[in-house]
C-alpha cells in the first residue's frame, strides 16, 4: 500500500466526531425558559419593559449558573451540581407560581417559609388540591432538569477555566445593562430603591432579579429609611377675609371651640440631635416635622366603655344584608356609618391584615411582620393602651393557637389571656374546618362579661375558604339558609360560611343587651383581606373568578378589589338623632388612631401612620406597592398614573406631595419596628 494512501484507523475522522451542546447554553436557555414561563402563565406584569428585563436577567442568571457548573472538571460532580441548580430553580418558580395564584401576590422566601409553618394544622387539603390541579405547571418546570439528566453525555464543558469565567463576567455585564435600563426608565427606577416591593419586583423585573433584590434588602444593603421632609403637611389655605363694615347689627357667631392636640410632650427635635444612630436621628426628625391632629367633638365618646375588636376572616361589605344578616346590618347602619372603607391586601394574607388593625402601621415584611413584633414595646396598640387604663383583657381565636406564632405575639399586643384551638378553645368549639364563630362567642363570653371594663380581641375563622359544600364545614352547616339565593354555588357557599359570623354576633349582641352592658360596649369589625378564595386558581378549586359576581362589578384594580366595610357600633349610638357618617376614604390603619381618640386615651397622633377620621387630617389610603387613594383620586404606582375623581381640583404639586407622604409613612412603619421605636420613647 502506498504511503500516501495510508489511513489511521484508530483516530476518528472529523466528519464522524459528535458535536456536543455547551452546558452554559443549556443553562441559559433553561433559566430563560423559567422566567418566560412564569411571565406567560401568571401574567399581570406591570412594567412596559418587563419582557426585556425578564429576557436579559434570564440570560444573565442562566449564563452565570452555566459558567459555574462548567468550572467543575469532573463529570459526576458536574452532573449532580447541574441537576441540583435546575431542581432548586424549578422548585422556587413552582412555589412562587402557586403562591401568586392563591394570594394574587408574590411572596419572599421568608414569607413563604414562615407562612406555611402550620400547614398541617388545617391547610393540608388546600395544599394538596393546589398541587394536584396545578401539576401540569410542576411538570413544565422540571422539563429542563429531566432533559439535563437524559442528555448529559451530549453536553460539553470547558477544561480551560478562563472561558467559563469570561462568560460569567459577560453575564454580569449583561445584568448591569439590564439594571442600567431600569435606572433610566422613570416609571421603573423607583421600584429598585425608594419604592421597593418584592411583588412589584417580580412582576416588573422577573423572579431572579427580585430574589437578588430581596437578598440585598434582607442583609441591609439597601440602607435605612430615607425620609423626604419637603411638604410633609398639606399647605395651609388662606381664609377669605370677613367683611365687618356693615352698619347693621349682626349677631356674632359663637366662638369656635378650641380643642387640644393628640400629642405627647416629647421633644423629638432634641432627641434627633442627641441620637447616636443616624437612622434613629432621621426618625426623630421626621416625627418632629409632623403636625399632631386636633381633638374634636368625638374625643372621649367611648371613654371607659368596653371594647370588642374583631378581625373577621375574609369578610366583605357584600355579606351585609337587611334580610339575610340583620345583626350585621344593624351594627353597620346604627353605629358609625363608614361609606368608603378599604382593607388593602398587604401581601401576607391574614397576618398582615391583623397587623395593620392592631399596630396601626404598614406591614413591611409580609407574614413576618407580625412575628417581628415579638419582644418589642407595642405601646400604642389598643390592648396595651386600655391595659394601662386598668382594663381586663382577653384574645381569642378559633384556629390553631400557634399558627403565625400567635402564641408569641398576641399577649404582647396587650391581652393577658390568649385562648385558641390547642390551648383551651377546643373545650367549647368543635374541631372541624373551619371552626364555628358562633361557638367561639358562646364559649368565651362568660370569661370576660362581669370583668368590666374589658378589652377583648377576636380573630374569626368561619369565613375561611374553600367555598364549597364539601370543603367548608360552615358552608355545609348553613347551606339551607342560602338555598334560594340567585347565585352560583360558590357564592352561596361563601355567604353560608360568613353566616356563622352573623349567628355569633346575633348571640353576642343579644347577650350584651340582656346583661345590661350593650350601651357600655363598643364592637369594632374589620376584615383581614378581601375574599381571595373566590378568585380563579388551583389552590381554591375555582375554574373562574367569582369576585365580580360577589361585588356586582369587575374589580379591575386594587382600589375596587380592596373596598370593604368597617363597623364601629355601641348601643349608646342607636338613640342619636343624627347618625355619625364618615364619607371620606378610610382604611385599616385609621382604626387605631380613631379608637384612641374615641376612647379618650392619651396618644401622640404623629406616632401612628393612619389618622383619626374625625380630625382635620387628610384622608389617605396606601398600599405597600406605593399606590394610594385619597378624596381627590387614585394613584397606581405600577403605571405611575394618577386618576382624579370627577369634578375635583388640586394644585400642581399635589401628586408629588402625596407620593412623598406615602413614602414617609412606609419608611416610618419599617423603622418603627427595626429600631423598636416605641421602646426608645416609652421604655423604662
Amino acid at each position: 500500500m502506498n504511503g500516501d494512501n495510508r489511513v489511521n484507523i484508530n483516530k476518528p475522522s472529523r466528519a464522524g466526531k459528535r458535536r456536543r451542546f455547551p452546558i452554559w447554553a443549556f443553562m441559559t436557555l433553561s433559566y430563560l425558559y423559567f422566567e418566560l414561563l412564569l411571565f406567560l402563565i401568571v401574567g399581570g406584569h406591570t412594567a412596559k419593559l418587563s419582557w426585556l428585563y425578564i429576557i436579559l436577567s434570564g440570560i444573565a442568571f442562566g449564563t452565570v449558573v452555566g459558567g459555574a457548573v462548567e468550572l467543575i472538571k469532573k463529570s459526576k460532580p458536574r452532573k449532580i451540581t447541574g441537576i441540583a441548580v435546575l431542581a432548586i430553580a424549578a422548585v422556587l418558580f413552582c412555589v412562587e407560581f402557586f403562591v401568586c395564584r392563591s394570594f394574587q401576590t408574590y411572596m419572599t422566601l421568608q414569607d413563604i417559609i414562615f407562612g406555611t409553618e402550620g400547614i398541617a394544622t388545617g391547610f393540608t387539603s388546600v395544599a394538596l388540591t393546589s398541587i394536584l390541579r396545578g401539576f401540569w405547571v410542576i411538570i413544565l418546570y422540571f422539563v429542563p432538569m429531566v432533559l439535563y439528566i437524559v442528555f448529559f453525555r451530549s453536553l460539553s464543558g470547558k477544561k480551560d477555566y478562563r472561558i467559563p469565567l469570561a462568560r460569567i463576567a459577560s453575564a454580569l455585564v449583561l445584568e448591569a445593562i439590564c439594571i442600567g435600563i431600569i435606572c433610566i426608565t422613570p416609571a421603573d427606577r423607583d421600584k429598585l430603591s425608594k419604592q421597593y416591593n418584592f411583588d412589584e419586583s417580580v412582576r416588573s423585573f422577573g423572579l431572579c432579579n427580585a430574589l437578588t433584590l430581596d437578598f440585598v434588602d434582607m442583609i441591609g444593603g439597601r440602607g435605612g429609611a430615607d425620609f423626604d421632609f419637603e411638604q410633609i403637611d398639606p399647605p395651609e389655605t388662606e381664609k377669605e377675609p370677613v367683611d365687618t363694615s356693615s352698619d347693621t347689627d349682626v349677631e356674632e357667631p359663637p366662638a369656635p371651640i378650641v380643642y387640644g392636640k393628640n400629642e405627647s410632650d416629647i421633644d423629638f427635635a432634641a432627641l434627633s440631635e442627641s441620637a447616636g444612630k443616624k437612622e434613629l436621628a432621621k426618625l426623630h426628625s421626621y416625627v418632629a416635622s409632623l403636625s399632631a391632629t386636633s381633638q374634636n367633638e368625638y374625643t372621649g365618646l367611648f371613654k371607659g366603655k368596653n371594647l370588642i375588636l374583631i378581625t373577621a376572616e375574609a369578610f366583605s361589605a357584600e355579606v351585609i344584608d337587611p334580610e339575610m344578616t340583620p345583626t350585621l346590618y344593624r351594627l353597620a347602619n346604627k353605629g358609625i356609618n363608614f361609606t368608603d372603607y378599604y382593607q388593602p391586601a398587604w401581601g401576607g394574607s391574614t397576618s398582615t391584615g391583623e397587623y395593620s388593625i392592631l399596630m396601626g402601621l404598614v406591614p413591611m415584611s409580609g407574614v413576618k411582620s407580625i412575628q417581628n413584633t415579638v419582644g418589642l414595646n407595642l405601646y400604642y396598640t389598643m390592648g396595651n393602651q386600655l391595659m394601662r387604663e386598668g382594663y381586663s383583657s382577653f384574645a381569642f381565636h378559633n384556629g390553631q393557637h400557634t399558627y403565625y406564632k400567635r402564641h408569641l405575639t398576641h399577649k404582647n399586643f396587650g391581652y393577658s389571656e390568649w385562648i385558641a384551638m390547642g390551648n383551651g378553645m377546643e373545650e367549647g368549639v368543635k374541631g372541624v374546618w373551619p371552626a364555628s364563630d358562633e361557638e367561639m362567642f358562646k364559649y368565651t363570653l362568660d370569661m370576660y362579661a362581669g370583668t368590666e371594663p374589658f378589652s377583648v380581641y377576636y380573630m374569626t375563622v368561619s369565613g375561611h375558604c374553600l367555598y364549597s359544600w364539601t370543603g367548608n364545614s360552615m358552608s355545609k352547616r348553613n347551606r339551607d339558609v342560602f338555598a334560594e339565593m340567585d347565585a352560583s354555588e360558590t357564592i352561596k357557599a361563601y355567604h353560608a360560611a360568613n353566616y356563622e359570623l352573623e349567628k355569633g354576633l346575633s348571640y353576642l349582641v343579644s347577650e350584651l343587651e340582656a346583661r345590661g352592658i350593650a350601651d357600655d360596649t363598643v364592637i369594632v369589625i374589620s376584615t383581614d383581606h378581601y375574599p381571595y378564595g373566590l378568585e380563579e386558581g388551583e389552590s381554591w378549586g375555582n375554574d373562574k373568578d367569582y369576585l365580580p359576581e360577589l361585588y356586582g362589578y369587575e374589580p379591575s384594580d386594587i382600589f375596587k378589589r380592596d373596598h370593604s366595610a368597617l363597623i364601629i357600633w355601641s348601643g349608646c349610638l342607636e338613640d342619636r338623632e343624627e347618625p355619625i357618617v364618615v364619607d371620606t376614604p378610610v382604611y385599616s390603619l385609621d382604626i387605631l388612631p380613631t379608637l384612641s381618640n374615641l376612647f379618650g386615651v392619651d396618644f401622640d397622633s404623629r406616632l401612628l401612620v393612619g389618622r383619626d377620621v374625625f380630625s382635620e387630617a387628610e384622608p389617605l389610603v396606601l398600599w405597600t406597592n406605593y399606590s394610594w387613594l385619597t378624596d381627590k383620586g387614585t394613584y397606581d404606582a405600577r403605571t405611575g398614573t394618577f386618576t382624579p375623581k370627577d369634578g375635583v381640583t388640586f394644585d400642581d404639586g399635589y401628586v408629588k406631595r402625596i407620593k412623598s407622604v406615602v413614602g414617609n409613612k412606609i419608611n416610618f412603619s419599617k423603622s418603627a419596628i427595626s429600631l423598636d421605636y416605641y421602646n426608645v420613647l416609652f421604655g423604662e
